[in-house]
């Protein structure tokens, strides 16, 4: 492919914390190197209705401190067509954009593996998404913000909990992957964490709350990850309510709190990273790649297996919540 004159940007799935800065970082370092940048309104929705915004240095001041994304964001059945991707190729041609930076997740990234191979127009993406849940790269944008918001919210939780003797069921993001809930329970001293990776659990929690009553415990604070294959927060407290009539059983869902929120440093300096990362992946003519990080170091992972490859948590993790929770 020739010289990269103009890029497009857009954000597409769930929004996360910082991905306006990643904007900024992609739009900033296209126009420190001579390139013209256009924002992709409404995600791949807006490549089909040609939604095209230019966007100069000065419109992305002032967002990187912002939650969700000026971009906005949906999710797009038309782009999963044939008629709908060659609609989009067709108002990228014309707009003259060479290349396209994608903020999101894995369903973002299949869209993009499959233009690619249909179209010579390059993407690459960049993972946008509080579940951590991409393969190939250590951190997604979104995840250190969402974590902290959870342990802020657990934390004012196990307070009440306490003061009434009560058990909590926190249910937690992550219907597929249970990073968030996994570390945010060790974070906030969970006395159980129950993720979708481990099934049937619900013996080792009966016991871990027999235990806590022969231990006179205060309260219990069990994480939920959406997902976990027991039914979720509400179905597993209701099984749970006779056989502990001892406590007050309550059931908090965090939702879509998790969402919301301006990003931390973290969030905001590796979201920073990644938009500058993504632009120079263009400029070397790289395509149908995902800009990550993998050690600290910025890596350049193709979507076949950011997509195909499953992200394992660490479950000896699980173990030190069980021996930390006595």
């Amino acid at each position: 492919m020739g010289k990269i004159r103009k890029i497009g940007v857009l954000t597409s799935g769930g929004d996360a914390p910082g991905m306006n800065a990643a904007i900024r970082g992609v739009t900033r370092t296209a126009i420190f190197n001579g390139i013209e940048v256009v924002g992709i309104r409404h995600g791949y929705q807006g490549l089909i209705d040609a939604n095209f915004i230019p966007l100069e240095a000065s419109s992305v001041s002032d967002i990187i401190q912002r939650g969700g994304t000026i971009l906005k964001t949906a999710r797009c059945e038309a782009f999963k067509t044939p008629e709908g991707r060659a609609k989009a190729y067709n108002n990228l041609k014309e707009a003259q954009i060479d290349g396209v930076v994608v903020i999101g997740g894995d369903g973002s990234f299949t869209g993009a593996r499959i233009f690619n191979e249909e179209y010579d127009l390059p993407f690459v993406g960049i993972p946008g998404t509080i579940d951590n849940d991409i393969f190939g790269t250590d951190y997604t944008i979104g995840y250190d913000t969402a974590l902290n918001t959870v342990v802020e919210a657990v934390d004012k939780i196990r307070d009440t909990a306490s003061a009434h003797n009560r058990m909590f069921f926190v249910e937690v993001m992550g219907a597929e992957a249970g990073f968030i809930a996994l570390y945010s329970g060790i974070a906030t001293g969970a006395e159980a964490i129950l993720i979708p990776e481990i099934k049937g659990e619900q013996r080792d929690l009966k016991k871990m709350i027999e235990d806590g009553n022969i231990r006179k415990k205060s309260s219990n604070l069990i994480i939920v990850a959406e997902g976990e294959t027991e039914g979720g927060a509400f179905a597993i407290a209701e099984k749970l309510k006779n056989e502990f009539s001892g406590y007050d059983i309550r059931v908090s869902v965090l939702g879509h709190l998790q969402r919301g929120g301006s990003p931390t440093a973290i969030d905001r300096v590796n979201a920073s990273r990644l938009g500058h990362a993504a632009v120079e992946a263009l400029i070397d003519d790289q395509k149908s790649v995902m800009v990550g990080l993998a050690n600290g170091e910025i890596v350049l992972v193709p979507f076949r297996r950011a997509v195909k490859q499953n992200k394992e948590v660490d479950l000896s993790l699980l173990d030190l919540a069980r021996i930390l929770s006595v």
